[in-house]
């Protein structure tokens, strides 16, 4: 033998959940309405390179230096290039967490301050290429999204 619910009962039961879940739904929901916020973030950097064109020296040792024109400040560079590499690019200022890095003869990280500097790059103690460049002064700019009507 059944035993059957009256469907009576089983009406006020849906609407007794339904309700309950719309009441946590509230209760999780926040009532402050927030402005968006974003983060920023701008960095300038400058790729330095050197190639030996027609792959004549085989092993060689590129040893760049960078100088501040304000401050006098040097910051070196070596890297070591493979026979059949030729050439090899480097990002100034580089990541004081690479393994190696732009820094002054104290150990000092270079970094992006703006203004004028001038560069070279030497192989067996002479200068091969060389050039100037400008870290030019970044800015962000945030706009604020107001959610509030």
């Amino acid at each position: 033998m059944r035993v059957s619910t009256p469907a009576l009962l089983h009406r006020p039961l849906h609407l007794l959940r339904a309700a309950g879940l719309v009441l946590a739904l509230l209760a999780l929901t926040s009532t402050a309405s927030h402005a968006q916020t974003w983060l920023v973030s701008t960095d300038a950097y400058i790729r330095l390179g050197v190639m030996d064109k027609f792959g004549q020296l085989g092993n060689y040792s590129a040893r760049f230096v960078v100088t501040n024109q304000t401050n006098g400040k040097e910051y070196i560079l070596v890297k070591e290039i493979e026979k059949g590499q030729n050439g090899i690019d480097v990002i100034f200022p580089s990541l004081a967490s690479e393994a190696d890095y732009f820094k002054s003869e104290s150990g000092e990280a270079a970094n992006g301050v703006p203004g004028r500097y001038v560069w070279e790059c030497q192989v067996g103690g002479k200068k091969v290429v060389g050039g100037r460049f400008t870290f030019p002064e970044v800015a962000n700019d945030v706009t604020v999204i107001d959610k509030r009507k």
